[in-house]
């Protein structure tokens, strides 16, 4: 027997009341043999039987379908009744009544919600009975269309347990994933970074070392960024969403301004030009801020004009917060204007360039999760990221 058939009878003996059916059915018909079948073209399997005639089947038992009526109903889909072989002219010369002995016979089929046909749910006796009746019909119909109904919510049930299986197969494999790239990645990227500023810094090179220092230094800076992205882009899609650390405490603008020092570190011909009034305290998470503000000033340097300043101001007044990164340059294309905040976008003129393309939606991510909105307008004149929030949670 397949898997398949296995499973059939596993899902009719799950549903307590097919026994039950089964007892009335023989009780109201006075049969002696009823049972659930599973018919398919090329087998009819017993999946839950009442034997009181010694019919000889079992759970798991199977007759040739062939020699069924069931095959049959199976083809037509409609529901055999037969008070008595013998008299009926119909059926008394059909060879299914002769090889299994019996007289009368009742088979209305079971079909699923999606139409597919399951089985029957048939009796039989040797005996002849009156069965051929509105009163029995309609029982045997409401009894397969009860276990039909059932057979789907345990199907439901099955397909809902694998997908819950499958769901913590994915959460275990996330949760490796983020490990690897927070701590198998990105600490040894963190070291090599730390060694680099430290030779750039305290050992006499000529020029050429100092320049090949800073080069690794630069590199080691863009590859933690890169894992940082990738990190919060996992978890940001896996898992629960980007996680804040508030705090009202602390001013924002020290780190806006750590954030123009770094970056100007790896573009040191270029200018940035600031126009800081944040003179209300913002409630936000600083080194989240921080890694918005730092791509969309690195996505300011990389696309805009080298030889035009990029622009940052930041404000907050009026209960608050605003922060916009303008650059010179190509306008960007409109009708890429609405998937930059896409994960791996990239448009034409971007191909080329470093990155994943997850800069700017980590940037909106971190947006979102702090209450506010993430913009872009792109003219002949400058493209300005501008971003927003309430300075009070």
């Amino acid at each position: 027997m397949s898997h398949d058939f296995e499973a059939d009878i596993e899902s009719v003996s799950r549903i307590a009341a097919v026994p039950t059916i089964l007892e009335v059915v023989c009780r109201t018909t006075g049969m002696r043999f009823a049972a659930v079948s599973r018919v398919t073209e090329d087998r009819w399997v017993a999946c839950s039987v009442l034997d009181e005639i010694d019919f000889g089947l079992r759970p798991g038992g199977e007759l040739k379908v062939e020699t069924t009526i069931c095959d049959e109903i199976r083809q037509s889909g409609q529901p055999v009744i037969i008070d008595h072989v013998s008299q009926d002219q119909a059926w008394c010369g059909h060879r299914t009544p002769a090889m299994y002995g019996f007289q009368s016979y009742i088979s209305m089929p079971i079909m699923l919600a999606d139409g597919t046909f399951f089985g029957t749910l048939c009796a039989i006796d040797p005996r002849p009975a009156r069965i051929n009746t509105p009163e029995t019909i309609g029982m045997f119909r409401l009894f397969a269309e009860l276990i039909a109904k059932n057979l789907d919510t345990n199907r439901k049930m099955a397909e809902a347990e694998a997908a819950l299986r499958e769901e913590r197969q994915v959460a275990e494999l996330r949760e490796q994933f983020i490990a690897v790239l927070g701590h198998d990645l990105r600490t040894p990227m963190r070291a090599i970074n730390c060694f680099a500023e430290i030779l750039a810094n305290k050992t006499p090179f000529d020029e050429e070392t100092v320049t090949l220092t800073r080069l690794m230094r630069d590199s080691a800076s863009r590859m933690v960024a890169l894992i940082d992205n990738v990190v919060d882009f996992a978890r940001g899609r896996l898992g629960g969403g980007l996680t804040l650390s508030r705090d009202a405490n602390e001013p924002v603008e020290p780190v806006l301004r750590a954030v123009i020092v770094e970056h100007l570190a790896s573009h040191p011909d270029r200018v940035v030009e600031t126009d800081f009034t944040v003179s209300e305290p913002v409630d936000c998470d600083r080194a989240r801020i921080a890694q918005l503000f730092a791509n969309l000033l690195g996505n300011a340097l990389s696309y805009g004009a080298a030889n035009r300043a990029v622009l940052v101001t930041a404000k907050s007044d009026a209960g608050s917060f605003e922060l916009s990164v303008s650059n010179a340059g190509d306008p960007i294309p409109a009708a890429a204007l609405g998937q930059l905040f896409h994960p791996f976008y990239r448009n034409a003129g971007m191909q080329n360039r470093e990155g994943l393309g997850l800069g700017l939606y980590i940037a909106h991510e971190i947006a979102t999760a702090h209450g506010g909105t993430l913009e872009v307008e792109s003219t002949e004149e400058e493209t300005r990221f501008t971003f927003r929030m309430p300075a009070e949670c």
